[in-house]
């Protein structure tokens, strides 16, 4: 008997490879194993202090000034990431030129490296004497122990999720949809915005919404270069492991708990934003 369903809300969909059932079951088992059960646990935990509990928490001067810098600088650091990657993206797929292979591997190195050699590489270029920073301290700018240290850390392990979200559909983009803009009449900036850009938007959100996640979870390589100032450049997840030090465990949980609070929420609503540029645009 065929199925009265729409297509769109069939549970399952016909497929030559056999295994749904199995596969079903291990995706189910993976994400509340690896995934949902690690993070009730937390929300358990961290609901033992109550909602007033929670709410203080949150509403203490250290932790909201740490969710502040996490979040704002991530936000910040994630949008020039993908203006960025963008442009870093654009060169690597549509120039040749020597070196491209070169360059094109070093992308990746933010994915490679461990998160403290990453720290102590940006702390010599960008401290006041190390190479970069040198160059700005007699104009009385400071890089390294500020919350600029903090964005710079954040761009450079993100650019690589942006990079590369965006590279191959960029290398899909056929030139000729260019040629026939600019034969239209289109001015250069015209084709950027309405030719190109469009099947781009989806990737480039998924790439921020990448780059952002790793931004507010990133540990290692921060606290070397932001001098961990409370109220200044001190961030959440140092504020975690602070509270862990002092075994205040349900301190910890109920920071956490908030930090999930907001990255979830976050990530909802750019995934709502993304789902929409994709029926708007199309599946590029």
């Amino acid at each position: 008997m065929t199925s009265v369903l729409p297509a769109h809300i069939r549970f399952r969909r016909a497929s030559v490879i056999p295994g749904f059932g199995i596969t079903f079951g291990y995706t189910l088992l993976y994400l509340s194993l690896i995934v949902l059960l690690p993070l009730a646990a937390l929300v358990v935990r961290a609901s033992s202090v109550g909602i007033d509990g929670i709410v203080a928490a949150t509403l203490e001067p250290r932790v909201l000034g740490a969710l502040k810098i996490s979040f704002g600088i991530s936000f910040i650091a994630a949008i020039v990431a993908s203006v960025f990657g963008l442009l870093v993206a654009w060169v690597l797929t549509r120039y040749h030129f020597p070196g491209r292979a070169v360059i094109d591997a070093m992308v990746d190195l933010p994915f490679a490296l461990p998160t403290a050699v990453a720290g102590i590489a940006l702390v010599a270029l960008y401290a006041p004497n190390g190479w970069i920073g040198a160059l700005f301290a007699p104009f009385g700018i400071k890089i390294a122990y500020t919350p600029l240290g903090i964005f710079v850390a954040l761009v450079f392990i993100g650019l690589p999720f942006t990079v590369r979200t965006v590279q191959p559909l960029i290398a899909d983009i056929e030139r000729e949809l260019e040629e026939a803009s600019a034969t239209l009449g289109a001015s250069r900036f015209r084709t950027l915005w309405s030719v190109l850009l469009p099947p781009l938007l989806p990737a480039i959100l998924t790439g921020f919404a990448l780059a952002f996640a790793r931004a507010v979870g990133e540990y290692g390589s921060v606290i070397f270069i932001a001098g961990n100032i409370p109220y200044v450049s001190e961030i959440a997840p140092l504020l975690i492991v602070i509270k862990l030090a002092e075994f205040d465990y349900t301190g910890a949980t109920v920071i956490a708990t908030i930090m999930l609070a907001i990255s979830f929420s976050t990530l909802l609503v750019i995934n709502l934003i993304q789902a929409w540029a994709r029926r708007r645009f199309g599946n590029a």
